[in-house]
């Protein structure tokens, strides 16, 4: 015979309300639902099949017998040091420029951000007629002005990366441009009014006021547009299409000359997880930079 506590313990639990779903709650996963299946099935399954693609080490060695591979990456390298070092050392001195209090500095400003504001298709499109061998605007006026002949741009090897590197610098320098143009602006007036007051030169206020004021947000933004230069694929489909002879390729067009050119579906996705050594440290020291300025704020 049970206990007066233990039957009224078993009646709280017969009488203890049932976990029912709210009206809300219910529409609210009827429509997630949707969203659920088309994040699955477009980046949840593309990310794991490249991933179990990636994962043969047969592949690996396929992709490095390849001589066009190290040419790619030798190409990549170059890229990414001359074109992130030159267009981040440009936009640092142009800022100094842009953050002028002059009227016609900022009309000369909202031309100079348009390369960057222009779609990439008829912008590059457009430099790749200007640079055309034999009736582009660029030989046409070599020819007329100064009676030079101009070279092949675009299809001979000794150019072509150099085309590539100068059409990316001209695309996206206006925008890093502006970021440390609101980097400057951020800067507290008083700090150069001392320095004057103590007869720092110019390149002194420079170095010991802008330039330290500045380190920061220079250094993170290296890092994150060598990350996206990286993955540029653009700037060199849209010029040269890796061209000629697959001398330009950079590692983001040569996993789509293996995937769509050569149907190795395997050897594309190998190719752009070769990159990996280089974007997974920077990755992790941009996140560690920006995680440091936050606890700092």
């Amino acid at each position: 015979m049970s206990s007066p506590r233990s039957r009224k313990a078993a009646a709280g639990l017969l009488g203890a309300p049932r976990f029912a779903l709210n009206s809300d709650v219910a529409w609210g996963i009827f429509f997630l639902i949707p969203y659920l299946a088309i994040f699955a099935l477009f980046v949840v399954y593309p990310i794991g099949y490249a991933a179990w693609l990636a994962a043969s080490p047969a592949s690996y060695v396929r992709l490095f017998e390849d001589p066009i591979y190290w040419r790619t990456a030798w190409n990549t390298l170059v890229f990414l040091i001359v074109g992130v070092n030159l267009k981040m050392i440009l936009a640092l001195f142009l800022s100094g420029f842009f953050a002028l209090p002059y009227l016609w500095v900022r009309i000369v400003g909202a031309l100079f951000i348009l390369p960057w504001a222009v779609p990439h298709i008829p912008s590059i499109l457009s430099i790749r007629w200007m640079l055309n061998s034999e009736w582009g605007m660029i030989n046409v006026l070599l020819f007329d002005m100064l009676g030079i002949i101009g070279p092949n741009w675009l299809t001979d090897p000794r150019y072509g990366l150099g085309a590539i590197i100068a059409v990316h610098v001209w695309k996206y320098l206006p925008f890093w441009t502006m970021i440390l143009v609101a980097g400057r602006m951020a800067i507290p007036r008083d700090l150069y009014e001392a320095a004057m007051i103590d007869g720092a030169t110019p390149s002194q206020r420079f170095r010991y006021v802008t330039f330290p004021q500045l380190r920061a947000l220079f250094l993170t933004s290296t890092m994150l547009t060598t990350i996206w230069s990286l993955g540029d694929f653009n700037s060199v489909y849209l010029l040269t299409g890796g061209g000629p002879a697959d001398r330009t390729n950079t590692l983001a067009t040569m996993g789509i000359r293996y995937a769509f050119r050569q149907a190795d579906f395997e050897a594309g996705i190998v190719t752009m997880v070769s990159a990996l050594p280089i974007l997974i440290p920077l990755v992790i020291l941009l996140t560690r930079r920006l995680a440091g300025s936050t606890r700092r704020r």
